[in-house]
């Protein structure tokens, strides 16, 4: 706020030099002492140059526009100096008179001004007047932001920044980071756990920072509908942006995939384990060489069958067995025979899940490098278990 009032005292400055110079009628024993006051503040004293506006406000019977000149130059003064009551009576002064533009401006320095007398208030009622007189900049919209989170109204600051956000999105731009800031904190202060996490799934959209994708994807199992059969995707989102980093998620992740019948990824995922340093050391070292060892035995054993599980699954009725085998081909590196099988389940039918099978089929077409076609399928997974979650991440962590 102080960086606020300091641009603002010097816009007024400005102001004051240009209402000096071009005023019509200015005594000469008014004139001069607000002529002197400019020349202090350009210089940084601000204090000497409040006592020549006072001096120039001495003089009687001052005219409309002499009383005008003196609020500028006072106003600006008094803000440079610190003393903001006095820059208020000046801005008020002021902006009595003023409507249009003009008074969108000054309501917007008074609003600043009472935010620094800690009137926040009559701050918010300026703030309002501001936006009322068509004054909706950047330096307002932060105000807003200010003095809502001054006054603990996170409700009024959900509702605002949840504006802005729709705003962006709906003309087609990014939405400001701060503001999908501000909703999110408003959100989890108000305990909306679904709208705070779908802010978060944009802010990883928009900003994919860590931080972020942190917060979200350890909170996303949390959110209202979503499977515990997803609990996999998760970590294979947590694995791809670099926030899988404990020893206890590897192994459980690697022991989720044996279970998937995925023994090929499981031994991906404990290899990484020990190239970061968090398997094969510690006095739990002997078990992950246990795990290393399943997994390197079940993902041989499966090199050897998949190809008559891939049989066997053409035989059935439903298409749900040929998306699972195709999913584990695309395991064990041949994403693209893998992706042809989940089509081919897909056009089967009789799927117990659709979506899933949908999802497996978005994920492996990425695995295969056929990018545009893993796009148009992962945007095109519906439902709320999580499924469309899991879609929509796949393409901003990919």
């Amino acid at each position: 706020m102080k960086t606020k009032l300091r641009t603002l005292a010097l816009c007024l400055v400005a102001a004051g030099w240009l209402s000096v110079a071009g005023a019509q009628g200015l005594r000469a024993e008014i004139g001069k002492p607000l002529q002197q006051a400019g020349e202090l503040l350009k210089a940084g004293k601000a204090r000497e140059a409040l006592a020549k506006v006072r001096e120039a406000e001495s003089v009687g019977s001052r005219s409309a526009a002499e009383q005008q000149t003196i609020d500028r130059m006072k106003a600006a003064a008094a803000q440079r100096a610190g003393d903001y009551a006095t820059a208020v009576q000046a801005l008020e002064a002021l902006a009595a008179k003023a409507s249009g533009n003009e008074l969108g401006q000054l309501a917007e320095q008074l609003a600043a001004a009472y935010a620094q007398l800690r009137n926040n208030a009559k701050a918010s009622e300026w703030l309002n007047k501001a936006v009322a007189a068509g004054n909706n900049s950047a330096t307002v919209k932060q105000m807003q932001a200010y003095l809502q989170s001054a006054s603990g109204d996170y409700n009024a600051i959900a509702r605002d920044a949840g504006a802005a956000v729709t705003a962006a999105e709906q003309a087609g731009r990014k939405p400001d980071e701060g503001d999908l800031l501000r909703l999110a904190d408003a959100q989890q202060r108000t305990g909306n756990t679904n709208g705070y996490v779908g802010t978060l799934e944009k802010l990883v959209t928009y900003y994919p920072k860590k931080d972020y994708w942190t917060a979200y994807l350890g909170r996303l199992q949390r959110k209202s509908g979503f499977a515990d059969r997803f609990a996999l995707d998760v970590m294979r989102l947590k694995l791809a942006t670099g926030t899988l980093g404990k020893t206890d998620e590897y192994m459980e992740m690697a022991q989720l995939a044996l279970q998937a019948g995925l023994p090929g990824e499981a031994l991906r995922i404990v290899e990484q384990g020990y190239k970061a340093g968090a398997l094969g050391t510690g006095a739990e070292a002997t078990r992950h060489q246990r795990l290393r060892d399943l997994a390197q035995k079940q993902a041989t054993q499966q090199k050897a069958d998949i190809a008559a599980q891939a049989d066997a699954a053409n035989a059935e009725k439903s298409g749900d067995d040929l998306v699972k085998v195709g999913f584990a081909y695309a395991s064990i590196g041949e994403a693209e025979k893998g992706a042809a099988l989940i089509q081919k389940g897909i056009a089967k039918g009789g799927l117990r899940r659709p979506e899933d099978a949908r999802l497996r089929l978005g994920q492996v077409q990425a695995q295969a490098g056929q990018k545009a076609a893993a796009a148009q399928t992962l945007r095109a997974v519906k439902g709320n278990d999580g499924a469309a979650d899991i879609a929509r991440l796949w393409l901003a962590a990919h």
